[in-house]
């Protein structure tokens, strides 16, 4: 759907007319009105009512609030969140301000990261079997990240347009990269280090950066790519960087302070995860616009 929308877009740009514009607005506006259709076609589902605690049962467990580590963690996944607004808010900005490419590139660039997505999320996921493996994809998407972002400052140079296209293309390629990466390690890492039984509430906590991230994401990275320029790229390369190298100590600190054993592999879904732009702002996703979980990233 996203792919479909930014290839309309794009061809609205290109066509640069009002009937053009209120054409794909019109037909945005039959999409919504066919997916109230499709809902409001599913049964309601039905009600479920905890049963009641026994007296003299065991104390609640405490909130993940106060697990320190673990907040930690979830921190650091919300700064590698900030690749959902960076794809769908500031690379749209970054293009128009500081780049002489055309509107439509914009719209190129999407349909690239949703089809890369479609095609390559389930396959960078199976690499991840466990936290070792899950702290070095995510670490790895940092690293794909930083590149990503200093290719993208590269693109405000003067170069010839079909120059500038390729180096806009190379910069999306590695942060879609980086992002499947840091979708697929995060979603086993969100997992494997919640306590037994709680995976509600921890999940639940773990995908509230996806809300944040989209939130306060638009602002700061606003303030550090239209506004600051190249450096701004480097300074949120760093971040990306700096936050995935920083998860393998804080996935080792948190493991340690288990009370439990975490959930064994057969109770996880199978399923490596979509971009998080595509998901409802759950455990834990692109865009931005996707699925969170062991996927789709935003979208």
């Amino acid at each position: 759907g996203l792919a479909l929308g930014a290839a309309l877009g794009g061809l609205a740009l290109h066509i640069g007319t009002a009937g053009a514009y209120l054409t794909v607005l019109a037909f945005d506006a039959v999409a919504f009105a066919g997916c109230a259709l499709l809902l409001a076609r599913l049964p309601e589902p039905g009600r479920v009512t905890a049963p009641a605690p026994e007296g003299g049962g065991p104390a609640p467990a405490p909130s993940v609030l106060r697990d320190g580590p673990y907040a930690l963690v979830a921190a650091l996944n919300m700064v590698l969140l900030l690749r959902m607004p960076l794809i769908s808010v500031a690379v749209p900005l970054w293009i128009a301000e500081h780049t002489t490419a055309p509107g439509w590139t914009v719209s190129a660039l999407l349909v690239l990261n949703t089809g890369a997505v479609m095609l390559f999320q389930v396959r960078t996921a199976a690499a991840v079997r466990d936290l070792p493996s899950a702290v070095r994809t995510v670490r790895g998407g940092g690293v794909l990240m930083l590149v990503s972002c200093a290719v993208f400052a590269g693109s405000a140079l003067d170069a010839p347009l079909w120059a500038l296209f390729a180096v806009l293309l190379v910069a999306a390629g590695l942060q879609v990269w980086g992002e499947m990466r840091q979708s697929a390690g995060a979603w086993q890492i969100g997992f494997d280090l919640a306590p037994a039984g709680r995976q509600g509430q921890y999940q639940g906590f773990f995908g509230a950066g996806v809300a944040v991230a989209r939130m306060l994401g638009p602002l700061l990275l606003t303030t550090l790519i239209v506004t600051w320029g190249p450096p701004g790229w480097l300074v949120l390369g760093a971040l990306f960087l700096g936050a995935g190298a920083a998860m393998g100590p804080a996935v080792r600190r948190a493991e340690r302070g288990r009370p439990t054993a975490p959930v064994a592999a057969s109770v996880r879904p199978s399923g490596p995860p979509w971009t998080d732009r595509f998901r409802p702002s759950g455990p834990p996703s692109a865009d931005r616009f996707r699925p969170s979980g062991r996927p789709s990233t935003g979208r």
